[in-house]
């Protein structure tokens, strides 16, 4: 069994895609993010960086002491050698999908986000910041666009690597971007969309958070940001 804490962002639907494509068995602890449930103790020694989502593996490979993490592609790559599934197992293979699973982590997510933030959740609207990160977003889905023109997933068969990139194309309009301008990537986005496992997935968020996709709140954008380190002392 494992104890998935979730809420419903981006990086908490990666890990629920796996999951139901998979059918490990998993029990979702929701962390109401809005709230600040991310800041009790309890989830702190789980996620030190106070982030959802994260897990334990109460069946670890091997047997032995349950195994947690925290980091959305952790997890995934986590699960993709528990299970030997959506990662190939050979060194070339493995490489095309670790770094595409790194470009999301360290590029997609990151800058989306950013858009998500400035545009839409800053006090003020900042006209360059807004174009700095709409216009970024662009280049990253034409950096996707291309890889997916001689291939239907990101390495060539679906993997983790398109598990970690679909929840960020999914607010594609809040990003302020047109699928209509990457025809390889809007053919991707759908066929993962139309996956029983994703549907599954989005779903779930459905029956967990029946506001998600609302107008975030003044009082949660108070918890969300300006954060210090206090919080997790």
């Amino acid at each position: 069994m494992i104890d998935l804490y979730y809420w419903t962002t981006p990086n908490g639907h990666k890990v629920t895609m796996f999951l139901e494509e998979t059918g490990l068995s998993y029990r979702i602890v929701p962390v109401r993010i809005g709230e600040g449930e991310q800041f009790k103790p309890e989830f702190l020694k789980i996620s030190p960086n106070n982030r959802i989502p994260a897990m334990v593996d109460h069946e670890p490979p091997g047997g032995g002491a349950p195994v947690s993490l925290f980091e959305s592609g952790a997890m995934l790559l986590y699960l993709a050698e528990k299970t030997g599934r959506f990662i190939p197992s050979d060194i070339r293979g493995r490489a095309e999908v670790l770094q595409w699973l790194f470009w999301q982590m360290g590029g997609l997510g990151p800058m989306a986000g950013q858009n998500h933030h400035f545009s839409h959740y800053a006090p003020e609207k900042i006209p360059y910041a807004i174009e700095r990160y709409v216009k970024e977003t662009n280049r990253l889905y034409g950096v996707l666009d291309k890889r997916l023109a001689d291939r239907p997933f990101i390495a060539g068969e679906y993997s983790i690597a398109d598990m970690a990139s679909y929840p960020w194309v999914v607010p594609y309009e809040r990003q302020g971007q047109n699928l209509a301008d990457f025809p390889d990537l809007k053919r991707w986005f759908e066929a993962i969309k139309a996956r029983p496992a994703t549907v599954r997935a989005y779903e779930k968020a459905k029956e967990i958070n029946p506001a998600v996709g609302a107008p975030m709140s003044d009082a949660a954008k108070k918890v969300l940001f300006g954060q210090t380190a206090a919080v997790v002392r």
